[in-house]
């Protein structure tokens, strides 16, 4: 078989890598600040899918143009849920928190179920079938798309973590909770923002997400495992980690599915992440403790 063929299904599963990594780093943002391990990442991630699919189904907006709009409801719901009821539970025991977590998640995926249904709901779009040729690579257009806008939302969210005041306090609050709270930093409200922002962030990842695949409750739990072994591979707290990881994972599964079964993708990642775990255990990126 030809070289090409297989530098094209590579590509194809970095790209969809990159939307991978994109909701990876949503709950690695909240674990590196929180210290809060959010076990509903899965089920914000689909509602972010069904919030797309409701706004290109009532007002026609392409999945991209929405994720602004997905991102900005799910920060809100984040915002809330962390000011009103989880930071409660950021110094009790990991028990608590993963029950709380966990009948949040169970809410609202039973929610999404009464609402949309059991069956699969997808959104087409103009540039569906169409794809784009660069040198010996022809990638979908979908595809190619759903990656760059991974990439922008990555870059804008390195970029206010790095230089902007309060992406400065939030690394201030993950490094040093104790010494931010001593000069004054409110680590309540930065919690419940990081909280907000990671939500948003998986929302846009799940807007990216609804044009490679149908939109159905039943991902939720998948995305939410896919993302814990995303950030593991990458490393805890680690948000380049968490693109890297999901790049790799992405292109684990894309050739496992062509070489292979399609059926055998997950077993690739559960492989990759045994390996990383025996010659890595702190991730790709990761710090030792």
């Amino acid at each position: 078989m030809p070289f090409d063929y297989y530098l094209n299904i590579a590509a194809s599963g970095l790209l969809t890598g990159l939307v991978y990594g994109l909701a990876a780093l949503g709950l690695s943002v909240i674990f590196g600040v929180v210290r809060v391990v959010n076990f509903a990442h899965g089920e914000m991630m689909v509602a972010g899918m069904y919030g797309a699919v409701l706004l290109a189904g009532v007002l026609g907006l392409d999945p991209i143009l929405a994720a602004p709009v997905v991102a900005a409801v799910l920060f809100a719901f984040g915002w809330v849920l962390q000011r009103g009821l989880i930071n409660r539970f950021v110094e009790r025991p990991e028990h608590m928190q993963f029950i709380l977590l966990l009948g949040i998640a169970t809410i609202i995926l039973n929610a999404m179920l009464m609402l949309f249904g059991p069956d699969s709901r997808n959104v087409m779009v103009p540039y569906s079938f169409d794809t784009v040729e660069i040198g010996p690579l022809l990638l979908d257009a979908v595809r190619l798309r759903a990656g760059a806008g991974a990439i922008v939302v990555t870059v804008a969210l390195f970029a206010f973590f790095r230089f902007s005041r309060t992406g400065k306090a939030i690394r201030a609050c993950a490094d040093n909770p104790l010494g931010a709270r001593v000069v004054g930093l409110n680590i309540d409200g930065l919690y419940a923002l990081t909280f907000g922002i990671g939500a948003g962030v998986v929302g846009i990842a799940g807007a990216l997400m609804t044009l490679l695949v149908d939109s159905r409750p039943q991902l939720a739990p998948e995305y939410t495992l896919l993302s814990f072994i995303i950030v593991i591979v990458g490393g805890l707290g680690s948000l380049p980690g968490a693109l890297l990881g999901g790049m790799l994972i992405g292109f684990s599964e894309a050739m496992a599915g062509f070489l292979l079964d399609p059926s055998l993708k997950s077993l690739f990642s559960y492989g990759v992440l045994i390996v990383v775990l025996l010659l890595r255990p702190q991730g790709l990126l990761g710090k030792r403790s």
